[in-house]
Protein backbone atom coordinates (compact mmCIF):
# COMPACT_ATOMS: atom_id res chain seq x y z
CA UNK A 1 0.00 0.00 0.00
CA UNK A 2 2.61 2.33 0.94
CA UNK A 3 4.44 1.82 -2.32
CA UNK A 4 1.16 2.16 -4.39
CA UNK A 5 0.75 5.75 -2.87
CA UNK A 6 4.54 6.60 -3.29
CA UNK A 7 4.60 6.08 -6.98
CA UNK A 8 1.26 7.66 -7.82
CA UNK A 9 2.24 10.88 -5.81
CA UNK A 10 5.71 10.59 -7.53
CA UNK A 11 3.76 10.48 -11.16
CA UNK A 12 1.77 13.22 -9.89
CA UNK A 13 4.18 15.35 -9.32
CA UNK A 14 5.85 14.98 -12.04
CA UNK A 15 3.00 15.82 -14.59
CA UNK A 16 0.93 18.37 -12.34
CA UNK A 17 -0.84 19.52 -15.39
CA UNK A 18 -1.85 15.97 -16.32
CA UNK A 19 -2.36 14.30 -13.34
CA UNK A 20 -3.70 15.09 -9.53
CA UNK A 21 -4.06 12.83 -6.61
CA UNK A 22 -6.80 13.19 -4.01
CA UNK A 23 -8.15 11.69 -0.96
CA UNK A 24 -11.39 10.55 -1.70
CA UNK A 25 -11.83 8.90 1.73
CA UNK A 26 -10.48 6.17 4.40
CA UNK A 27 -10.46 2.94 5.58
CA UNK A 28 -11.74 1.13 8.75
CA UNK A 29 -8.53 1.57 10.03
CA UNK A 30 -7.98 4.86 8.83
CA UNK A 31 -6.13 4.67 5.93
CA UNK A 32 -6.42 7.43 2.85
CA UNK A 33 -8.76 6.10 -0.36
CA UNK A 34 -6.44 7.33 -3.05
CA UNK A 35 -7.68 8.78 -6.26
CA UNK A 36 -5.12 9.46 -9.34
CA UNK A 37 -6.80 11.47 -12.31
CA UNK A 38 -5.27 11.46 -15.03
CA UNK A 39 -6.37 13.88 -17.84
CA UNK A 40 -9.06 16.86 -17.95
CA UNK A 41 -11.81 15.68 -20.34
CA UNK A 42 -15.53 15.83 -19.58
CA UNK A 43 -16.01 12.01 -20.36
CA UNK A 44 -15.51 10.66 -17.24
CA UNK A 45 -13.90 6.90 -16.31
CA UNK A 46 -13.21 5.31 -13.16
CA UNK A 47 -10.95 1.77 -12.60
CA UNK A 48 -11.39 0.65 -9.04
CA UNK A 49 -8.49 -1.54 -7.87
CA UNK A 50 -7.59 -3.83 -5.06
CA UNK A 51 -11.61 -4.48 -4.34
CA UNK A 52 -10.56 -7.65 -3.25
CA UNK A 53 -7.78 -7.96 -0.81
CA UNK A 54 -5.86 -11.15 -1.65
CA UNK A 55 -6.13 -9.73 -5.79
CA UNK A 56 -3.36 -7.12 -6.00
CA UNK A 57 -2.26 -7.06 -9.49
CA UNK A 58 -5.08 -3.94 -9.66
CA UNK A 59 -2.64 -1.53 -7.88
CA UNK A 60 0.19 -2.26 -10.63
CA UNK A 61 -2.26 -2.21 -13.42
CA UNK A 62 -3.50 1.18 -12.40
CA UNK A 63 -0.13 2.86 -12.38
CA UNK A 64 0.91 1.12 -15.96
CA UNK A 65 -2.60 2.69 -16.92
CA UNK A 66 -1.52 6.25 -15.42
CA UNK A 67 1.64 5.97 -17.51
CA UNK A 68 -0.35 4.50 -20.87
CA UNK A 69 -2.80 7.76 -20.48
CA UNK A 70 0.25 9.79 -20.22
CA UNK A 71 1.92 8.74 -22.88
CA UNK A 72 -0.91 8.89 -25.58
CA UNK A 73 -3.31 11.81 -25.81
CA UNK A 74 -5.66 10.02 -28.09
CA UNK A 75 -7.06 7.95 -24.51
CA UNK A 76 -7.57 11.79 -23.17
CA UNK A 77 -7.64 14.34 -25.17
CA UNK A 78 -8.74 12.26 -27.95
CA UNK A 79 -11.26 10.92 -26.33
CA UNK A 80 -12.69 13.98 -23.95
CA UNK A 81 -12.09 11.45 -20.97
CA UNK A 82 -10.59 11.67 -17.37
CA UNK A 83 -9.22 8.89 -16.31
CA UNK A 84 -9.71 8.54 -12.28
CA UNK A 85 -8.10 5.37 -11.02
CA UNK A 86 -8.82 4.32 -7.48
CA UNK A 87 -5.38 3.22 -5.92
CA UNK A 88 -6.98 0.55 -3.61
CA UNK A 89 -10.46 0.25 -2.64
CA UNK A 90 -9.69 -2.52 0.74
CA UNK A 91 -6.09 -0.81 1.85
CA UNK A 92 -6.57 -2.53 5.48
CA UNK A 93 -7.07 -6.32 3.69
CA UNK A 94 -4.23 -5.52 1.55
CA UNK A 95 -2.06 -4.79 4.23
CA UNK A 96 -2.86 -8.43 5.51
CA UNK A 97 -1.55 -9.95 2.29
CA UNK A 98 1.92 -8.27 1.72
CA UNK A 99 3.47 -11.21 3.93
CA UNK A 100 3.44 -13.12 0.45
CA UNK A 101 3.70 -9.98 -1.82
CA UNK A 102 7.55 -9.89 -1.91
CA UNK A 103 7.90 -13.28 -2.54
CA UNK A 104 8.72 -16.85 -2.83
CA UNK A 105 5.37 -16.51 -5.90
CA UNK A 106 4.49 -20.51 -4.04
CA UNK A 107 1.08 -21.75 -4.25
CA UNK A 108 1.90 -22.50 0.20
CA UNK A 109 3.47 -18.98 0.90
CA UNK A 110 0.52 -17.42 -1.06
CA UNK A 111 -2.21 -19.56 1.28
CA UNK A 112 -0.17 -19.53 4.01
CA UNK A 113 -0.62 -16.00 4.14
CA UNK A 114 -3.88 -15.21 2.45
CA UNK A 115 -6.60 -12.84 3.67
CA UNK A 116 -9.87 -11.99 2.42
CA UNK A 117 -12.72 -10.22 4.33
CA UNK A 118 -15.87 -12.37 5.56
CA UNK A 119 -18.58 -11.46 2.58
CA UNK A 120 -19.91 -8.83 4.44
CA UNK A 121 -16.70 -6.85 5.11
CA UNK A 122 -15.87 -7.02 0.90
CA UNK A 123 -16.44 -3.35 -0.12
CA UNK A 124 -18.13 -3.67 -3.64
CA UNK A 125 -20.88 -5.90 -1.96
CA UNK A 126 -24.26 -4.11 -1.09
CA UNK A 127 -26.27 -6.69 0.33
CA UNK A 128 -28.80 -4.30 1.93
CA UNK A 129 -28.84 -1.71 -0.97
CA UNK A 130 -26.77 1.33 -1.54
CA UNK A 131 -28.58 3.76 1.56
CA UNK A 132 -27.79 1.16 4.33
CA UNK A 133 -23.90 0.70 2.58
CA UNK A 134 -22.12 0.36 6.23
CA UNK A 135 -18.68 0.00 5.40
CA UNK A 136 -16.64 3.39 4.57
CA UNK A 137 -14.57 1.97 2.03
CA UNK A 138 -18.40 1.28 -0.09
CA UNK A 139 -19.59 4.59 0.95
CA UNK A 140 -16.34 6.57 -0.63
CA UNK A 141 -16.81 4.44 -3.66
CA UNK A 142 -20.43 5.03 -3.99
CA UNK A 143 -19.88 9.12 -3.68
CA UNK A 144 -17.49 9.00 -6.12
CA UNK A 145 -19.71 6.80 -8.51
CA UNK A 146 -22.69 9.78 -8.08
CA UNK A 147 -20.06 12.71 -8.32
CA UNK A 148 -18.06 11.24 -11.46
CA UNK A 149 -21.48 9.75 -13.43
CA UNK A 150 -18.57 7.82 -15.23
CA UNK A 151 -19.87 6.41 -19.18
CA UNK A 152 -17.38 3.25 -18.08
CA UNK A 153 -16.48 1.86 -14.90
CA UNK A 154 -13.36 -0.80 -14.55
CA UNK A 155 -13.19 -3.92 -11.27
CA UNK A 156 -9.74 -5.16 -11.48
CA UNK A 157 -9.78 -8.52 -9.82
CA UNK A 158 -7.21 -11.43 -9.92
CA UNK A 159 -7.72 -15.29 -10.22
CA UNK A 160 -5.48 -16.92 -7.60
CA UNK A 161 -5.90 -20.41 -9.69
CA UNK A 162 -7.36 -20.76 -13.19
CA UNK A 163 -7.41 -18.27 -16.54
CA UNK A 164 -8.49 -14.77 -17.35
CA UNK A 165 -11.86 -13.15 -18.15
CA UNK A 166 -14.36 -10.69 -17.96
CA UNK A 167 -17.65 -9.58 -16.62
CA UNK A 168 -19.67 -7.22 -17.89
CA UNK A 169 -22.88 -5.35 -17.24
CA UNK A 170 -23.90 -4.18 -20.53
CA UNK A 171 -22.45 -5.90 -24.00
CA UNK A 172 -19.19 -4.68 -25.62
CA UNK A 173 -19.09 -6.40 -29.25
CA UNK A 174 -15.98 -7.02 -29.70
CA UNK A 175 -14.08 -7.23 -26.79
CA UNK A 176 -14.42 -11.23 -26.65
CA UNK A 177 -11.60 -10.79 -29.61
CA UNK A 178 -9.94 -8.08 -27.58
CA UNK A 179 -9.20 -10.40 -25.05
CA UNK A 180 -8.31 -13.40 -27.06
CA UNK A 181 -5.56 -11.35 -28.39
CA UNK A 182 -4.14 -9.98 -25.53
CA UNK A 183 -4.20 -13.36 -24.04
CA UNK A 184 -2.56 -15.13 -26.97
CA UNK A 185 0.62 -12.61 -26.84
CA UNK A 186 0.91 -12.88 -23.84
CA UNK A 187 0.90 -16.56 -22.75
CA UNK A 188 -2.39 -16.26 -20.27
CA UNK A 189 -5.20 -18.71 -20.36
CA UNK A 190 -8.66 -17.83 -21.13
CA UNK A 191 -11.22 -19.40 -18.78
CA UNK A 192 -14.04 -20.13 -20.90
CA UNK A 193 -16.18 -22.02 -18.16
CA UNK A 194 -15.40 -20.12 -15.17
CA UNK A 195 -17.35 -21.12 -11.58
CA UNK A 196 -18.34 -17.60 -10.99
CA UNK A 197 -19.92 -17.38 -13.96
CA UNK A 198 -21.55 -20.72 -14.43
CA UNK A 199 -25.34 -19.35 -14.66
CA UNK A 200 -24.34 -16.21 -16.40
CA UNK A 201 -25.24 -15.94 -20.24
CA UNK A 202 -21.92 -15.77 -22.31
CA UNK A 203 -20.77 -12.49 -24.15
CA UNK A 204 -18.09 -14.83 -26.54
CA UNK A 205 -15.45 -17.04 -25.13
CA UNK A 206 -14.12 -15.86 -21.80
CA UNK A 207 -16.81 -12.54 -21.30
CA UNK A 208 -20.17 -13.18 -19.44
CA UNK A 209 -22.66 -10.69 -18.64
CA UNK A 210 -23.45 -9.97 -15.01
CA UNK A 211 -26.80 -10.29 -14.03
CA UNK A 212 -28.99 -7.70 -13.08
CA UNK A 213 -29.24 -7.46 -8.88
CA UNK A 214 -31.47 -10.04 -7.61
CA UNK A 215 -31.25 -10.38 -3.46
CA UNK A 216 -30.97 -14.07 -2.37
CA UNK A 217 -30.38 -15.70 1.15
CA UNK A 218 -26.40 -15.29 2.67
CA UNK A 219 -25.04 -18.03 0.80
CA UNK A 220 -26.48 -17.52 -2.50
CA UNK A 221 -25.27 -13.81 -2.42
CA UNK A 222 -21.48 -15.10 -1.32
CA UNK A 223 -21.28 -17.78 -4.36
CA UNK A 224 -23.23 -15.78 -6.82
CA UNK A 225 -22.84 -11.95 -6.23
CA UNK A 226 -26.74 -12.57 -6.51
CA UNK A 227 -27.22 -9.08 -4.72
CA UNK A 228 -26.80 -4.85 -5.66
CA UNK A 229 -23.49 -4.27 -6.28
CA UNK A 230 -21.27 -1.23 -6.57
CA UNK A 231 -20.60 -2.94 -10.32
CA UNK A 232 -24.34 -1.85 -10.89
CA UNK A 233 -24.92 1.15 -9.09
CA UNK A 234 -23.66 3.61 -10.96
CA UNK A 235 -25.43 1.95 -14.21
CA UNK A 236 -28.52 5.00 -13.46
CA UNK A 237 -25.87 7.26 -15.13
CA UNK A 238 -25.26 5.29 -18.08
CA UNK A 239 -22.03 3.30 -16.86
CA UNK A 240 -21.13 0.09 -18.65
CA UNK A 241 -18.60 -1.78 -15.69
CA UNK A 242 -16.21 -4.60 -16.86
CA UNK A 243 -14.84 -6.24 -14.38
CA UNK A 244 -11.06 -7.71 -15.44
CA UNK A 245 -9.92 -11.23 -13.77
CA UNK A 246 -6.40 -11.82 -14.35
CA UNK A 247 -4.62 -14.87 -13.18
CA UNK A 248 -2.05 -15.36 -10.76
CA UNK A 249 -1.21 -19.17 -11.75
CA UNK A 250 -2.76 -20.04 -14.86
CA UNK A 251 -3.77 -23.36 -15.88
CA UNK A 252 -4.25 -24.54 -19.48
CA UNK A 253 -7.24 -27.14 -19.07
CA UNK A 254 -9.77 -24.17 -18.05
CA UNK A 255 -9.29 -23.13 -22.10
CA UNK A 256 -10.19 -26.50 -23.14
CA UNK A 257 -13.64 -26.41 -24.52
CA UNK A 258 -14.09 -29.71 -25.75
CA UNK A 259 -17.12 -31.91 -24.45
CA UNK A 260 -16.13 -33.97 -21.29
CA UNK A 261 -14.98 -37.55 -21.63
CA UNK A 262 -17.35 -38.29 -18.77
CA UNK A 263 -18.95 -35.51 -17.13
CA UNK A 264 -21.12 -37.16 -14.26
CA UNK A 265 -17.73 -39.22 -12.86
CA UNK A 266 -15.84 -36.05 -13.32
CA UNK A 267 -18.92 -33.57 -11.18
CA UNK A 268 -19.19 -36.46 -8.72
CA UNK A 269 -15.42 -36.66 -8.25
CA UNK A 270 -15.17 -32.57 -7.51
CA UNK A 271 -18.67 -32.84 -5.55
CA UNK A 272 -16.90 -35.97 -2.92
CA UNK A 273 -13.77 -34.25 -2.58
CA UNK A 274 -15.31 -31.04 -1.93
CA UNK A 275 -17.50 -32.83 0.69
CA UNK A 276 -14.49 -34.97 2.46
CA UNK A 277 -12.02 -31.68 2.38
CA UNK A 278 -15.13 -29.60 4.25
CA UNK A 279 -15.66 -32.65 7.03
CA UNK A 280 -11.80 -32.15 7.46
CA UNK A 281 -11.65 -28.87 8.22
CA UNK A 282 -14.85 -28.57 10.15
CA UNK A 283 -13.06 -31.13 12.73
CA UNK A 284 -10.18 -28.82 13.12
CA UNK A 285 -12.10 -25.87 13.38
CA UNK A 286 -14.63 -27.41 16.24
CA UNK A 287 -10.86 -28.42 17.92
CA UNK A 288 -9.27 -24.58 17.29
CA UNK A 289 -11.85 -22.33 17.86
CA UNK A 290 -11.82 -22.70 21.38
CA UNK A 291 -8.24 -21.91 22.11
CA UNK A 292 -8.79 -18.40 19.54
CA UNK A 293 -10.54 -16.32 21.53
CA UNK A 294 -7.02 -14.29 22.73
CA UNK A 295 -5.65 -14.20 19.23
CA UNK A 296 -5.97 -10.28 17.96
CA UNK A 297 -9.22 -9.93 15.72
CA UNK A 298 -9.69 -13.83 15.60
CA UNK A 299 -13.14 -13.00 14.54
CA UNK A 300 -12.66 -10.93 11.51
CA UNK A 301 -10.35 -13.67 10.34
CA UNK A 302 -13.11 -16.47 11.15
CA UNK A 303 -15.68 -14.58 9.18
CA UNK A 304 -14.53 -15.78 6.04
CA UNK A 305 -13.93 -19.46 7.36
CA UNK A 306 -17.48 -19.54 8.89
CA UNK A 307 -18.21 -18.50 5.26
CA UNK A 308 -16.06 -21.05 3.28
CA UNK A 309 -17.74 -23.75 5.18
CA UNK A 310 -21.42 -22.10 5.02
CA UNK A 311 -21.24 -22.53 1.52
CA UNK A 312 -19.50 -25.53 0.77
CA UNK A 313 -22.23 -28.48 1.58
CA UNK A 314 -24.87 -26.83 -1.18
CA UNK A 315 -21.63 -26.37 -3.68
CA UNK A 316 -21.29 -30.11 -3.12
CA UNK A 317 -24.72 -30.43 -4.28
CA UNK A 318 -25.40 -28.61 -6.88
CA UNK A 319 -22.37 -30.16 -8.85
CA UNK A 320 -23.05 -33.22 -8.02
CA UNK A 321 -25.38 -35.42 -10.64
CA UNK A 322 -26.95 -37.42 -8.26
CA UNK A 323 -27.95 -35.08 -5.76
CA UNK A 324 -28.61 -31.50 -8.34
CA UNK A 325 -31.40 -28.88 -8.02
CA UNK A 326 -33.74 -30.10 -10.47
CA UNK A 327 -35.22 -26.75 -10.30
CA UNK A 328 -31.88 -25.44 -11.66
CA UNK A 329 -29.99 -27.59 -13.27
CA UNK A 330 -26.35 -27.50 -14.42
CA UNK A 331 -25.89 -25.82 -17.95
CA UNK A 332 -24.02 -27.87 -20.08
CA UNK A 333 -20.79 -27.95 -19.37
CA UNK A 334 -17.74 -28.31 -21.53
CA UNK A 335 -14.14 -29.73 -19.93
CA UNK A 336 -12.67 -26.12 -19.06
CA UNK A 337 -16.21 -25.78 -17.05
CA UNK A 338 -14.84 -28.96 -15.27
CA UNK A 339 -11.42 -28.06 -14.84
CA UNK A 340 -13.16 -24.42 -13.07
CA UNK A 341 -15.07 -26.35 -10.82
CA UNK A 342 -12.13 -29.21 -9.83
CA UNK A 343 -10.20 -25.59 -9.09
CA UNK A 344 -13.02 -23.87 -7.28
CA UNK A 345 -13.73 -26.55 -4.62
CA UNK A 346 -9.96 -27.32 -3.80
CA UNK A 347 -9.57 -23.23 -3.80
CA UNK A 348 -12.08 -22.97 -0.72
CA UNK A 349 -10.51 -25.47 1.23
CA UNK A 350 -6.93 -24.72 0.72
CA UNK A 351 -8.12 -20.73 1.91
CA UNK A 352 -9.67 -22.19 4.84
CA UNK A 353 -6.99 -24.19 5.83
CA UNK A 354 -4.46 -21.19 5.48
CA UNK A 355 -6.62 -18.65 7.29
CA UNK A 356 -6.88 -21.70 10.06
CA UNK A 357 -3.32 -21.83 9.97
CA UNK A 358 -2.45 -18.44 10.36
CA UNK A 359 -5.09 -18.39 13.23
CA UNK A 360 -3.47 -21.23 15.29
CA UNK A 361 -0.05 -19.66 14.30
CA UNK A 362 -0.79 -16.13 16.02
CA UNK A 363 -2.03 -17.88 19.06
CA UNK A 364 1.69 -18.98 19.82
CA UNK A 365 0.66 -22.49 21.02
CA UNK A 366 -0.83 -24.95 19.52
CA UNK A 367 -2.54 -27.14 22.21
CA UNK A 368 -4.86 -28.96 19.64
CA UNK A 369 -2.23 -29.90 17.79
CA UNK A 370 -3.66 -28.34 14.64
CA UNK A 371 -0.61 -27.07 12.77
CA UNK A 372 1.16 -30.18 11.76
CA UNK A 373 -2.41 -31.35 10.07
CA UNK A 374 -2.83 -27.56 8.63
CA UNK A 375 0.53 -27.52 7.11
CA UNK A 376 0.09 -31.38 5.63
CA UNK A 377 -3.08 -30.13 3.83
CA UNK A 378 -1.95 -27.03 2.57
CA UNK A 379 1.07 -28.85 1.08
CA UNK A 380 -0.98 -31.36 -0.55
CA UNK A 381 -3.62 -29.21 -1.85
CA UNK A 382 -1.27 -26.81 -3.40
CA UNK A 383 0.43 -30.09 -4.83
CA UNK A 384 -3.03 -31.00 -6.50
CA UNK A 385 -2.82 -27.71 -8.13
CA UNK A 386 0.62 -27.42 -9.38
CA UNK A 387 0.67 -31.52 -10.50
CA UNK A 388 -2.73 -32.35 -11.06
CA UNK A 389 -4.02 -29.27 -12.67
CA UNK A 390 -0.66 -27.75 -14.06
CA UNK A 391 -0.79 -24.36 -12.28
CA UNK A 392 2.28 -22.52 -13.29
CA UNK A 393 3.01 -19.06 -11.82
CA UNK A 394 2.65 -16.00 -14.69
CA UNK A 395 4.81 -13.15 -14.07
CA UNK A 396 3.55 -10.00 -12.50
CA UNK A 397 4.60 -8.30 -15.38
CA UNK A 398 2.63 -10.28 -18.04
CA UNK A 399 -0.33 -10.31 -15.15
CA UNK A 400 -0.64 -6.40 -15.45
CA UNK A 401 0.52 -6.08 -19.22
CA UNK A 402 -2.57 -8.49 -19.88
CA UNK A 403 -5.00 -6.64 -17.64
CA UNK A 404 -4.12 -3.30 -18.97
CA UNK A 405 -4.64 -4.16 -22.20
CA UNK A 406 -8.18 -5.81 -21.68
CA UNK A 407 -8.84 -2.25 -19.77
CA UNK A 408 -8.03 -0.32 -22.71
CA UNK A 409 -9.96 -2.20 -25.35
CA UNK A 410 -13.00 -2.38 -22.87
CA UNK A 411 -13.21 1.54 -22.65
CA UNK A 412 -12.45 1.91 -26.18
CA UNK A 413 -15.63 -0.21 -26.80
CA UNK A 414 -17.46 1.80 -24.09
CA UNK A 415 -16.51 5.10 -25.84
CA UNK A 416 -18.80 4.05 -29.30
CA UNK A 417 -22.16 3.40 -28.34
CA UNK A 418 -24.26 5.35 -25.34
CA UNK A 419 -26.61 2.88 -23.61
CA UNK A 420 -30.25 3.71 -23.78
CA UNK A 421 -29.88 4.92 -19.80
CA UNK A 422 -27.99 7.60 -20.97
CA UNK A 423 -30.78 8.63 -22.75
CA UNK A 424 -33.40 8.13 -20.53
CA UNK A 425 -31.80 8.46 -17.01
CA UNK A 426 -33.74 5.28 -16.30
CA UNK A 427 -31.45 1.86 -15.66
CA UNK A 428 -31.57 -0.41 -18.81
CA UNK A 429 -31.24 -4.02 -17.34
CA UNK A 430 -31.41 -6.67 -20.15
CA UNK A 431 -33.08 -5.03 -23.00
CA UNK A 432 -29.94 -5.75 -25.05
CA UNK A 433 -29.98 -9.34 -27.05
CA UNK A 434 -27.09 -11.53 -25.78
CA UNK A 435 -25.76 -14.69 -26.79
CA UNK A 436 -26.77 -18.01 -25.79
CA UNK A 437 -25.24 -19.48 -22.58
CA UNK A 438 -21.18 -20.50 -23.46
CA UNK A 439 -21.87 -20.75 -27.22
CA UNK A 440 -18.42 -20.27 -28.80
Amino acid sequence: MDELAARAAALAARRPRQARLRRVGTSRAGTPLWLLSVGHGARQALVVAGPHANEPVGGATVLRLAERVLADPRLTEGADATWNLLLCLDPDGLRRNEGWLSGPYTLGRYFRNFFRPGFLEQPEWLPEGAAAAALPETRALLALQDELKPFFQCSLHGVDVGGGFVELTRDLPGLSRRVAHAAARLGIPRELGPYDTLYWPGLGPAVYRIPPPCPRDLAAAITEAAVESTWYHPHRHGTVTAVVEAPMWGVAAVEDGSPPADRDTALRTVSRTLRQDTRVLERVLTRVRPHLRDVPDAARMLAPVDDYLLVCPGLADAWDPDAGDPVRPLPPLSSAHLAALRIAGRRIAVRTAGLLHQLVARAGHDPAGALPELDGLIDAWCADYHDGCGARWIPVARQVEYQARVVLAAFELAGRSAPAAARTGEPDWGNEPVVPMHRE
